[in-house]
Protein backbone atom coordinates (compact mmCIF):
# COMPACT_ATOMS: atom_id res chain seq x y z
CA UNK A 1 0.00 0.00 0.00
CA UNK A 2 2.65 2.44 0.94
CA UNK A 3 4.62 0.82 -2.19
CA UNK A 4 1.17 2.15 -4.50
CA UNK A 5 1.05 5.55 -2.52
CA UNK A 6 4.33 6.81 -3.34
CA UNK A 7 4.16 5.68 -6.99
CA UNK A 8 1.26 7.82 -7.54
CA UNK A 9 2.91 10.79 -5.64
CA UNK A 10 5.65 10.04 -7.84
CA UNK A 11 3.37 10.41 -11.08
CA UNK A 12 1.92 13.82 -9.93
CA UNK A 13 3.26 16.97 -11.46
CA UNK A 14 5.76 18.72 -9.17
CA UNK A 15 3.24 21.27 -8.50
CA UNK A 16 0.48 19.20 -7.45
CA UNK A 17 3.13 16.90 -5.10
CA UNK A 18 3.76 20.78 -2.97
CA UNK A 19 -0.35 21.32 -2.66
CA UNK A 20 -0.63 17.38 -1.62
CA UNK A 21 1.94 17.35 0.89
CA UNK A 22 0.90 20.60 2.36
CA UNK A 23 -2.73 19.31 2.55
CA UNK A 24 -1.77 15.79 4.21
CA UNK A 25 0.78 17.75 6.73
CA UNK A 26 -1.67 20.26 8.01
CA UNK A 27 -4.24 17.83 7.75
CA UNK A 28 -2.86 16.02 10.46
CA UNK A 29 -1.52 18.98 12.78
CA UNK A 30 -4.99 20.40 12.26
CA UNK A 31 -6.17 17.47 13.68
CA UNK A 32 -3.96 17.52 16.97
CA UNK A 33 -4.81 20.76 17.32
CA UNK A 34 -8.42 20.22 17.48
CA UNK A 35 -8.15 17.42 20.04
CA UNK A 36 -6.00 18.98 21.94
CA UNK A 37 -7.93 22.24 22.55
CA UNK A 38 -11.17 20.03 23.05
CA UNK A 39 -10.06 17.81 25.21
CA UNK A 40 -8.90 20.76 27.65
CA UNK A 41 -5.68 20.51 27.38
CA UNK A 42 -5.31 23.89 25.50
CA UNK A 43 -2.92 25.24 22.89
CA UNK A 44 0.19 27.06 22.48
CA UNK A 45 -0.40 29.80 20.11
CA UNK A 46 2.48 32.35 19.42
CA UNK A 47 2.35 35.39 17.16
CA UNK A 48 5.42 36.19 14.86
CA UNK A 49 6.87 38.50 16.95
CA UNK A 50 8.04 35.98 19.39
CA UNK A 51 5.38 35.98 22.29
CA UNK A 52 4.14 32.67 23.48
CA UNK A 53 0.77 32.11 25.07
CA UNK A 54 0.73 28.94 27.17
CA UNK A 55 -3.76 27.80 28.25
CA UNK A 56 -3.85 27.08 31.63
CA UNK A 57 -6.36 24.59 30.22
CA UNK A 58 -9.58 26.25 32.58
CA UNK A 59 -11.01 27.36 29.31
CA UNK A 60 -11.02 27.24 25.56
CA UNK A 61 -8.45 29.22 24.17
CA UNK A 62 -9.35 31.92 21.59
CA UNK A 63 -7.37 34.60 22.42
CA UNK A 64 -5.07 33.73 20.15
CA UNK A 65 -7.43 33.28 17.22
CA UNK A 66 -8.60 36.53 17.20
CA UNK A 67 -4.89 38.15 16.48
CA UNK A 68 -4.28 37.30 12.25
CA UNK A 69 -0.65 36.24 12.57
CA UNK A 70 -0.79 33.44 14.74
CA UNK A 71 0.76 29.96 14.34
CA UNK A 72 -3.45 28.55 14.56
CA UNK A 73 -4.30 30.89 11.59
CA UNK A 74 -1.01 29.74 9.88
CA UNK A 75 -2.02 26.09 10.29
CA UNK A 76 -5.62 27.31 8.80
CA UNK A 77 -4.33 29.36 5.98
CA UNK A 78 -1.82 26.43 4.81
CA UNK A 79 -5.29 23.79 5.28
CA UNK A 80 -6.84 26.02 2.94
CA UNK A 81 -4.07 26.49 0.35
CA UNK A 82 -3.30 22.67 0.27
CA UNK A 83 -6.46 21.31 -0.32
CA UNK A 84 -7.50 24.39 -2.33
CA UNK A 85 -5.01 23.37 -4.59
CA UNK A 86 -5.94 19.82 -4.57
CA UNK A 87 -9.42 20.29 -5.26
CA UNK A 88 -9.47 22.88 -8.12
CA UNK A 89 -6.79 21.09 -9.80
CA UNK A 90 -9.15 19.39 -12.13
CA UNK A 91 -10.99 22.64 -12.91
CA UNK A 92 -8.30 25.19 -13.46
CA UNK A 93 -5.34 23.94 -15.63
CA UNK A 94 -3.04 26.99 -15.10
CA UNK A 95 -0.41 26.66 -12.72
CA UNK A 96 -1.18 30.67 -11.73
CA UNK A 97 -4.64 30.68 -11.37
CA UNK A 98 -4.66 27.75 -9.37
CA UNK A 99 -1.76 28.58 -7.48
CA UNK A 100 -3.79 32.24 -6.74
CA UNK A 101 -7.17 30.15 -6.24
CA UNK A 102 -5.73 28.07 -3.90
CA UNK A 103 -4.20 31.70 -1.59
CA UNK A 104 -7.60 32.92 -1.36
CA UNK A 105 -9.37 29.77 0.13
CA UNK A 106 -6.24 29.57 2.39
CA UNK A 107 -7.53 33.71 3.67
CA UNK A 108 -11.32 32.05 3.49
CA UNK A 109 -10.17 29.76 6.23
CA UNK A 110 -8.41 31.99 8.26
CA UNK A 111 -11.11 34.34 8.42
CA UNK A 112 -14.09 31.29 8.76
CA UNK A 113 -12.28 30.24 11.51
CA UNK A 114 -11.64 33.43 13.42
CA UNK A 115 -15.25 34.34 12.86
CA UNK A 116 -16.03 30.86 14.51
CA UNK A 117 -13.79 30.83 17.50
CA UNK A 118 -15.04 34.83 18.51
CA UNK A 119 -18.67 32.57 18.60
CA UNK A 120 -17.22 30.52 20.85
CA UNK A 121 -15.66 33.00 22.61
CA UNK A 122 -18.76 34.91 23.22
CA UNK A 123 -20.60 31.64 24.27
CA UNK A 124 -18.04 30.99 26.56
CA UNK A 125 -18.36 34.51 28.47
CA UNK A 126 -22.02 34.72 27.95
CA UNK A 127 -22.19 31.70 30.03
CA UNK A 128 -20.15 32.70 32.53
CA UNK A 129 -21.10 33.41 36.21
CA UNK A 130 -20.15 36.86 37.61
CA UNK A 131 -21.46 37.80 40.69
CA UNK A 132 -21.90 41.18 40.50
CA UNK A 133 -24.58 40.58 37.96
CA UNK A 134 -27.03 39.62 41.06
CA UNK A 135 -27.30 43.18 42.33
CA UNK A 136 -30.78 44.84 41.80
CA UNK A 137 -32.21 40.93 40.72
CA UNK A 138 -34.81 39.16 42.46
CA UNK A 139 -34.02 36.07 43.98
CA UNK A 140 -35.22 33.03 46.28
CA UNK A 141 -34.20 32.18 49.42
CA UNK A 142 -32.76 28.60 50.08
CA UNK A 143 -32.31 28.40 53.44
CA UNK A 144 -33.01 30.76 56.10
CA UNK A 145 -30.85 33.90 56.26
CA UNK A 146 -30.11 35.15 59.65
CA UNK A 147 -31.50 38.54 60.95
CA UNK A 148 -28.81 41.71 61.32
CA UNK A 149 -25.95 39.74 59.88
CA UNK A 150 -25.54 37.62 62.93
CA UNK A 151 -25.22 34.18 60.02
CA UNK A 152 -25.49 33.13 56.75
CA UNK A 153 -28.08 31.91 55.14
CA UNK A 154 -28.16 30.94 51.19
CA UNK A 155 -30.21 32.11 48.33
CA UNK A 156 -30.14 30.82 44.46
CA UNK A 157 -29.54 32.93 41.75
CA UNK A 158 -31.13 31.68 37.85
CA UNK A 159 -28.69 32.46 35.59
CA UNK A 160 -28.65 31.60 31.97
CA UNK A 161 -30.72 28.50 32.30
CA UNK A 162 -28.45 27.07 35.32
CA UNK A 163 -28.40 28.01 38.86
CA UNK A 164 -26.09 28.79 40.93
CA UNK A 165 -26.41 28.95 45.12
CA UNK A 166 -24.93 31.82 46.83
CA UNK A 167 -24.39 32.84 50.51
CA UNK A 168 -26.71 35.90 51.79
CA UNK A 169 -26.72 38.02 54.98
CA UNK A 170 -29.13 40.50 55.67
CA UNK A 171 -29.53 43.52 58.17
CA UNK A 172 -33.13 43.43 58.32
CA UNK A 173 -34.30 42.82 62.51
CA UNK A 174 -36.26 39.41 61.41
CA UNK A 175 -34.93 35.77 59.43
CA UNK A 176 -36.02 35.46 56.21
CA UNK A 177 -37.30 32.16 55.75
CA UNK A 178 -37.22 29.74 53.16
CA UNK A 179 -38.81 30.30 49.78
CA UNK A 180 -39.07 33.86 50.25
CA UNK A 181 -38.40 36.22 47.31
CA UNK A 182 -35.55 38.57 48.37
CA UNK A 183 -33.46 41.61 46.24
CA UNK A 184 -29.70 41.69 46.13
CA UNK A 185 -28.34 45.15 46.91
CA UNK A 186 -24.18 44.58 47.13
CA UNK A 187 -21.77 41.76 46.75
CA UNK A 188 -20.32 41.28 50.37
CA UNK A 189 -17.33 38.46 48.95
CA UNK A 190 -16.57 36.14 45.90
CA UNK A 191 -19.97 34.03 47.22
CA UNK A 192 -21.85 36.60 49.24
CA UNK A 193 -24.15 38.73 48.98
CA UNK A 194 -26.34 41.46 51.25
CA UNK A 195 -29.90 40.89 50.35
CA UNK A 196 -33.48 42.35 51.41
CA UNK A 197 -37.11 41.34 51.78
CA UNK A 198 -39.59 42.52 49.05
Amino acid sequence: MIADFIEWYNALASYMQVFWTIAIVTSVVFLIQMILTFVGIGDTDADFGGDVDFSDGSTLDVGGAMQLFTIRNFINFMLGLGWGGVCFASVIPNKFWLTMVAILVGVVFVLVFILMYRQIFRLEKNGAFVITDCVGKTVDVYLTIPARRSGKGKVQVSFYGSVQELSAITDEAEAIHSGAKVKVLEVIDDASVLVRSL
